[in-house]
């Protein structure tokens, strides 16, 4: 018998090892092509960026030339239209269609997207629509790793975590922020700590953070001298929390608004509704220019120049405005870097103002700035990790972090208070809810497909026998992991905190199983109402 267990105890761990070297395997192939197309897309979107500007030089001043960009605007407002068309999964930021794909609400044709991105994004900056370049990198790493997937013929089980992994790689390219890419796969996709995407994310987005540098050097996005925040100051950042919570509600109120009446003009067909966008977007760049693309021009303005108050506010709000209507449009592009910028003009606005009041370092104001970043971050996504790590990441500066986190979660708890929802989970819940998007005859149905979940300390879940929850219909647990032991499961099995439970789900009912099972582990922790 004890020669028996110690037998089985050896192929566990042989098991173990092969699973870990196949998952690393993946990870550097997912982090590779993620990586490169990450790269082409941020090549692509400077290039138009560089003709953008040139453009607006070349038609200043001269009405005539102003009337010809006018037209063009048009006609690549109209060509956009027709390539959302083509392929609707290619609008918008792109995180709610990863998102909902890893969740199995939709399955889009991975080479479709991977093209009509990179044409409609490209297209869409030259025009100086204020999108990003971050949130469609994570869609295009998602995409690129699910082709990866279906050209090695990997198992559907793989493919779901290679896109995962891939988004999380795009991400890292885009931003060179690679922990902060695998945070928020965890954090924001799957929310939840899966080990096996941990390990294969970890691997792809440093291979993809290490692409990108290759390209674009190793310089982090903000530098800036750090200055201490002085401790008996810290009911300013408490403020400046609670300001950006608030900010971050009606950021996401606002934005979702403003979509709803944009789709509402259901009378003015999409063809003429973006055209119309996009012309706008030239009358904006004759007027306000720093406002134009993803907003890193902002930045450097920001950073380097250090303007008043009244012009940061302007840019701010002008910003704002003009970002709510290029995201409302649908056109391909990111709102997660204009966010950002928001959040970083946000934070030094109140900067400015709290050092003239409390007589603070005039050094800090950039601090502010920074902070800034973090706390819109966390109180419009719901990701506080993912924003402190992102932000830690993009200074290379560990000297601000508490100030950083204390923000940052003092925001998120202020947003989650007021019942905000996270602004990529009801954009993915609107994707979610529309027909023509999810393509039921695209998702094959006889394969099933490994979750697994961790229980955390104070859950419902603990002490309590499997028999004695309801786990679905369409979910067999497989496996419990506790520490080191993997316990075959029954009923008469009593959970602990900490276990990872481990599911085998039918493709088939994979998106209300899913949905199930997170609602489950989400709700898992409940103050009694008996006391």
């Amino acid at each position: 018998m004890r020669e028996q267990k110690k037998l089985n105890t050896i192929r566990k761990i042989k098991s173990k090892n092969s699973e870990a070297f196949f998952l690393v395997i993946r990870g550097l192939e997912v982090g590779l092509v993620a990586g490169l197309i990450a790269v082409l897309y941020r090549y692509m979107l400077s290039v138009a960026e560089d003709g953008l500007n040139k453009v607006l030089t070349f038609v200043h001043g001269s009405w005539w030339k102003i009337a010809i960009w006018f037209g063009i605007l048009w006609l690549i407002g109209t060509f956009v239209s027709y390539i959302i068309k083509w392929e609707p999964a290619a609008g918008g930021s792109g995180i709610p269609q990863v998102t909902g794909e890893v969740k199995g609400r939709m399955s889009p044709s991975w080479w479709r997207v991977l093209v009509a991105k990179l044409i409609g994004g490209t297209a869409s900056v030259f025009a100086g629509l204020s999108l990003g370049r971050e949130g469609p990198s994570v869609q295009l790493g998602g995409m690129a790793a699910k082709g990866v997937a279906k050209i090695t013929k990997a198992d559907k089980t793989t493919e779901l975590r290679m896109i995962s992994c891939g988004a999380g790689a795009g991400m890292a390219a885009a931003f060179n922020a690679p922990l902060a890419g695998i945070i928020f796969v965890l954090e924001e996709i799957h929310h939840s700590f899966d080990k096996n995407i941990l390990c294969m994310g970890i691997v792809s987005t440093v291979v993809a953070d290490f692409v990108s540098k290759m390209f674009f050097g190793q310089n982090t996005i903000f530098n800036y001298s750090t200055v201490t925040f002085p401790l008996k100051y810290y009911w300013i950042l408490i403020l400046l929390g609670i300001i950006l919570g608030l900010s971050g509600v009606g950021y996401t109120k606002i934005m979702l608004k403003i979509q709803d009446c944009f789709k509402g003009l259901k009378k003015i067909p999409n063809n003429v509704k973006l055209p119309i966008v996009f012309v706008f977007s030239g009358i904006i760049g004759l007027i306000c220019p720093q406002v134009l693309c993803g907003g890193h021009s902002m930045v450097e303005f920001l950073m380097n120049e250090k303007p008043g108050f009244s012009v940061m506010f302007t840019l701010l709000v002008a910003k704002f405005l003009f970002g709510a209507i290029c995201f409302a449009c649908g056109a391909p592009g990111g709102t997660l870097y204009p966010l950002c910028i928001l959040g970083t003009y946000l934070g030094a606005s109140f900067g400015m103002i709290a050092l003239n009041i409390s007589g603070l370092p005039n050094e800090l104001w950039q601090e502010f700035a920074v902070i800034g970043m973090a706390g819109f971050f966390s109180a419009t996504i719901k990701s506080p990790i993912t924003g402190i790590v992102l932000v830690f990441e993009l200074t290379g500066n560990m000297n601000n972090l508490l100030p950083l986190v204390t923000v940052a979660l003092i925001s998120f708890a202020v947003s989650d208070l007021l019942g905000s929802e996270p602004i990529y989970e009801a954009l993915l819940a609107r994707l979610s809810a529309t027909p023509e998007e999810i393509k039921e005859k695209d998702i094959a149905k006889r394969e099933k497909i490994i979750k697994s979940f961790v229980i955390p300390t104070g859950s419902d879940l603990a002490n309590k026998k499997i028999k004695d929850i309801d786990w679905g219909r369409h979910a067999l647990i497989i496996t419990v992991e506790r520490g080191e032991d993997s316990i075959t499961p029954n009923g008469d099995i009593v959970l602990k905190a900490g276990d990872e439970i481990v599911f085998l789900v039918s493709q088939r009912r994979l998106a209300k199983t899913s949905e199930h099972l997170e609602k489950l582990f989400e709700d898992q922790y409940k103050p009694s109402t008996t006391a």
